[in-house]
């Protein structure tokens, strides 16, 4: 019983400390992270990156399915149209 108090305790020092300083400090965090995220050289980097990760996918893609062959349903075929991802196969 003493730990289990002890410990709600420290829990609720550290609660309240933490919400003091905790606040202004997210404040600062988001506020950097927005710059990070509208930084232009930042947006080409992800968006060159989803695309080689796309590119990726369709390539293992194909090399798995040349690989099983006739053994994979038709529900998981790729008929060449977009799929539910919005990736594409071009």
């Amino acid at each position: 019983m003493r730990y289990r108090l002890t410990f709600v305790v420290g829990l609720a020092v550290g609660y309240v400390l933490g919400t003091r300083a905790g606040r202004e400090r997210y404040e600062q965090l988001m506020k950097s992270a927005r710059q990070l995220a509208q930084n232009p050289a930042v947006r080409n980097t992800a968006e060159t990156a989803a695309q080689q990760g796309r590119q990726f996918a369709g390539k293992a893609y194909h090399v798995v399915s040349d690989k099983v062959g006739d053994r994979v349903p038709d529900r998981f075929r790729h008929n060449g149209q977009d799929d539910d991802w919005g990736t594409s196969n071009t």
